[in-house]
């Protein structure tokens, strides 16, 4: 008996690692290499050109709409496909993970509206985290990751100031639809029920997954706030056993904050999503009040499902 729980958990175990290892091989290699071949007509100079360009493409209009190319194909490859095929090698009808329980319309608009809701109530932790200090034995550290932190935030504003429709198109397709579908899939659909099977606890399950999917971004002064949306994400699984929940969520929470943004470019909108300062407290305090009462609607609304 203690053989076979032990073989069971090694299973698990190199289960997650096969995960991690087809996100990583797609992700890194696969997935830009063949997005450079397809952007790379889109771009007008020589190979070297253009990777240096992709390398830092801050303020170069002309590598924006090949960047983009070249981030959805990474996505796409390291998220999507990549963990299909391993599915599929491993003989698990996709279906069995993808499929979506019988779930009624007003659900989905419960999710929609608490993650706009939760958007607010995060909002005092990405202030705080965007303003953390770390201690003297960590400076290198620190120093290291607000070098990183204020050249994705460069390259984000680039991408996100946009010109014309079609960039923001391709924004929503990039940064919303891809990832919101990718990411849910391996964290929530693959790794959630692997480290749940693993620990023996739903919440660790949910707590370690959305960890590690705050720590891919790299990105440390938002790993807590982006640590909290990937918990609720998890819980919109679980409680629902349907992952086109947490895909919705996801969707709502990258797609609004792009809409945000061509809104307060156009002048329609003076709220600023690049902004890292906290919304007012009473305004945190009512949003916090709406979460709670549309998550537990939501969680009465579906059956509960532990997703094992």
């Amino acid at each position: 008996m203690e053989r076979s729980s032990v073989t069971a958990q090694e299973t698990v175990q190199v289960n997650i690692l096969l995960v991690l290892g087809a996100v990583l091989a797609g992700f890194v290699v696969i997935g830009p290499l063949i997005g450079i071949l397809i952007a790379l007509p889109f771009y007008d100079g020589t190979i070297m050109e253009f990777m240096a360009a992709l390398s830092n493409p801050i303020g170069n209009e002309a590598i924006k709409i090949p960047f983009y190319i070249v981030q959805g194909f990474s996505t796409l490859f390291g998220l999507i496909i990549m963990p299909a095929l391993l599915i599929v090698a491993k003989h698990q009808p996709l279906k069995l993970l993808i499929k979506a329980p019988a779930t009624a319309l007003s659900a989905y608009l419960i999710v929609a509206f608490a993650t706009i809701a939760f958007m607010l109530v995060n909002s005092p932790f990405i202030e705080w985290n965007a303003n953390l200090s770390f201690p003297e034995f960590m400076q290198g550290f620190e120093e290291w990751a607000k070098a990183r932190e204020t050249y994705a935030g460069e390259v984000t504003t680039f991408l996100t100031t946009f010109s014309n429709s079609t960039e923001l198109l391709l924004a929503m397709l990039v940064i919303a639809v891809l990832p919101a579908v990718g990411e849910e899939l391996v964290f929530r659909g693959l790794l959630q029920p692997q480290l749940h099977k693993h620990t023996g606890n739903i919440h660790a399950a949910i707590w370690i997954s959305a960890i590690l999917f705050s720590a891919m971004h790299m990105q440390f002064f938002g790993f807590v706030p982006r640590l909290l949306l990937g918990a609720l994400f998890g819980y919109l699984y679980y409680w629902s056993g349907n992952l086109w929940m947490a895909v919705l969520a996801h969707f709502v929470n990258n797609g609004f904050s792009v809409l945000m943004l061509y809104f307060y470019q156009q002048g329609v909108s003076k709220l600023d999503m690049n902004s890292t300062e906290s919304a007012p407290w009473t305004v945190v305090a009512g949003a916090t009040i709406v979460t709670f009462i549309l998550l537990y609607l939501f969680k009465k609304q579906v059956s509960t499902t532990a997703n094992s």
